[in-house]
């Protein structure tokens, strides 16, 4: 780590690729403008041609929500269908380029013993792969439980689970697009969203090519993606990491975070935003809900499924998640 945490060497290109591209406006909140059928059909016919095997991953709801913003470069107007086809264009690119399209099959992989991944014809490298994802995962310091009051997924993230310092800022940056693509397959009909929740306390050093890595993923894999990201309780390391990345931050992404200096101002702000109030509100944050029995610290959950978790590395409940999701999110939609 440099002397001087507050400078840290960014490329231009990464400049570039966050900043000089209008394509990536980081999503204007200023209310939507109405999109045609006609309009959602040319805007995936374009896509359908050059990215076939991804088209399932955008759903109409998700399109129609782009295609609709205001227009970075004059906000009195809908994004032109050029540009939003360019910017999920972008995006498709990124998800091949980055490797976001195979960690769910490298999730699978590190179920397996590397005896097992061999015999089904898998490569040393791809299990590598899979066994430092695994290895993110079983940290607990990252993982999706419940939603918030409009139905949007809610992402948690425990600072204090991290290394101190990042082994491997590949697998870290996978362990993220891991939850958020698992964030947007459990999206109830309409939501194209997601919230995130970070306890920010202890937070590791601040590791340049990680925060530029995911800045990058935010912006260029899941544009219009985050609604917004509650962070408490900011200590210095984490103004240290604010004070990063909000000057290499493209038009309002910086809007969208919402840091408090106490956690019991998170705990007000939980209180009106989570879909069960109060009673979603955990431990950690000074509420009751129990995240600890479902992600704890070390090991493995009590009630985890532990046949799920196959001869591999893998100690994630990764399966208990996904039923515990699918769990709320029919409670959601049975109240709405």
């Amino acid at each position: 780590m440099s002397a001087h945490p507050d400078k840290f060497d960014v490329s231009e290109t990464d400049i570039a690729d966050l900043k000089g591209s209008e394509s990536f406006d980081g999503d204007v909140q200023m209310g939507g403008f109405a999109v045609s059928t006609e309009e959602l059909i040319i805007v995936k016919a374009e896509l359908a041609t050059s990215y076939p095997e991804q088209l399932n991953y955008l759903t109409d709801a998700y399109i129609l929500s782009v295609a609709s913003k205001p227009y970075s470069k004059d906000t009195s107007i809908r994004r032109p269908l050029e540009y939003t086809i360019q910017k999920l264009e972008a995006l498709l690119k990124w998800r091949e380029e980055s490797g976001a399209i195979e960690v769910f099959e490298l999730l699978e992989l590190s179920k397996k013993s590397i005896g097992q991944a061999r015999e089904d014809g898998c490569s040393d490298v791809d299990y590598d792969k899979a066994v430092k994802l695994a290895n993110t995962l079983n940290t607990n310091s990252v993982y999706v439980h419940g939603y918030d009051i409009e139905g949007r997924p809610v992402i948690w993230l425990r600072c204090n689970r991290k290394p101190w310092m990042i082994p491997d800022v590949a697998a870290e940056v996978a362990l993220y697009i891991l939850l958020s693509d698992f964030a947007i397959s459990v999206m109830p009909e309409g939501i194209t969203d997601f919230v995130v929740v970070s306890d920010s306390s202890s937070p590791p050093p601040p590791s340049p090519s990680f925060l530029v890595s995911t800045l990058k993923g935010v912006v260029k894999g899941y544009p219009d993606r985050l609604k917004m990201l509650h962070s408490a309780p900011m200590g210095s390391i984490m103004t240290t990491v604010v004070n990063l990345l909000v000057p290499l931050m493209p038009g309002t992404l910086g809007s969208k975070l919402h840091l408090m200096q106490e956690k019991t101002a998170m705990y007000a702000t939980l209180a009106e935003v989570l879909a069960e109030g109060v009673k979603d509100i955990p431990t950690f944050f000074g509420g009751d809900c129990d995240h600890d029995r479902f992600y704890p610290q070390e090991g493995l959950a009590k009630e985890q499924d532990f046949e799920a978790l196959g001869d591999g590395v893998l100690m994630f409940d990764f399966p208990g998640m996904h039923a515990r999701q699918l769990a709320m999110k029919e409670s959601f939609e049975k109240k709405k």
